[in-house]
């Protein structure tokens, strides 16, 4: 045998030995991974025994993005059909096409979220409230649009979204009101569960992101939020000093504590069975808050998986896809772009898309 042969035969055998010390790693790295996620599986399997994403679904999805490309305005606003230029609609609209995987540069409606950025970015103040249209209470918007910058710069880490996050984020922390809430105005004189909710859902998507958020904020957000629910029913009240249970405010009450980490709680349970309850009497009335209501059960039987996801997320999946209009649309009081945006959103949650929907 020649010298050049005898080198390539032992360049060989080395080649393999490596290879097969690769392939034994991945095994065990494989096999680890397997052992430590199979319970979590298998729980999954056994609850959700149903198919998530169907061809109806995926279409339906494909006519509501379409139409909210063709609805976004030259500024890269969304709500002109109702409240005009708003920041927290725009926010909805934007985590709708996040959710679909498009980033900026990346995907069919990249474009698309490039601009519902520029547009919220360039109405940001130097206090940190992000508002364009006021007029419906400007928490309301900073939230949604909060929660938007929080999911891209987590997903892109662009860091022209950090300086205005942080000022965002430093704005909710300063205006949480004695009760541990917020309302409509970035003051700390008042609080409501519906606005709340909202900046919860910033405040975990900024710290997703990597940005520093107050425990004492979140701790006192929890204390507010607890205080809301209603002893007998387990459903939550719009204000600790007035309101009944609805089932609007009540998927928000559950998943403002999700969010704040509460998961494993008495307190969730009694509101997701108040939930399961009063499903069909919120959909049987499809009035002003039946997306926004949806919206946040949606994430709230996300989160707590099993059958409370199981059982809820095809009846609301089949209402969703029947009341498509024939434009690509959903149709809504607060105006079309908005219940299209909210709707999506429900829809989407099965891609697992969005960091702030995980656990």
């Amino acid at each position: 045998m020649s010298k050049t042969q005898e080198n390539q035969e032992t360049h060989e055998t080395q080649e393999n030995r490596v290879t097969r010390q690769r392939s034994r790693w991945w095994f065990f790295i494989s096999c680890v991974f397997c052992v430590s996620c199979f319970s979590c599986v298998s729980r999954t399997v056994s609850a959700q025994d149903f198919v998530e994403i169907t061809p109806a679904l995926t279409d339906a999805v494909e006519k509501g993005l379409a139409f909210l490309a063709e609805d976004q305005q030259a500024s890269g606003s969304f709500g002109g059909d109702r409240y005009g230029a708003h920041v927290g609609i725009t926010g909805i609209c934007g985590l709708a096409f996040l959710a679909d995987g498009n980033l900026p540069g990346r995907g069919p409606y990249g474009d698309n979220v490039q601009r519902c950025a520029d547009f919220i970015l360039s109405h940001a103040s130097e206090s940190g409230l992000i508002a364009a249209d006021t007029s419906h209470g400007p928490m309301y918007g900073h939230g949604y649009a909060a929660l938007f910058l929080g999911e891209l710069y987590g997903m892109t880490g662009d860091p022209r979204l950090r300086d205005v996050l942080q000022k965002a984020v430093r704005l909710i922390v300063d205006t949480q009101n004695h009760e541990g809430g917020w309302r409509y105005h970035p003051r700390p004189y008042d609080a409501d569960i519906s606005v709340t909710i909202t900046q919860i859902m910033a405040l975990r998507s900024a710290r997703n992101a990597g940005l520093s958020v107050p425990k004492e904020t979140i701790d006192r957000a929890i204390s507010y939020v607890r205080q809301c629910q209603d002893a007998g029913d387990g459903g939550f009240h719009y204000m600790l000093s007035s309101g009944s249970s609805q089932y609007p405010r009540s998927a928000a009450g559950v998943a403002s504590l999700q969010y704040a980490g509460v998961y494993e709680d008495d307190a969730v349970q009694r509101g997701l069975s108040y939930l399961q309850r009063e499903m069909k009497n919120m959909s049987a009335r499809r009035g002003g808050h039946y997306f926004y209501g949806h919206y946040y059960a949606a994430q709230a039987t996300f989160l707590a998986g099993g059958t409370y996801w199981s059982t809820w997320f095809p009846e609301i999946r089949r209402e969703l896809i029947e009341s498509q209009q024939a434009s690509g649309s959903w149709s809504s009081s607060h105006g079309d772009a908005y219940g299209t945006g909210m709707a999506l959103l429900i829809l989407q949650m099965p891609n697992r898309l969005l960091p702030i929907f995980q656990r």
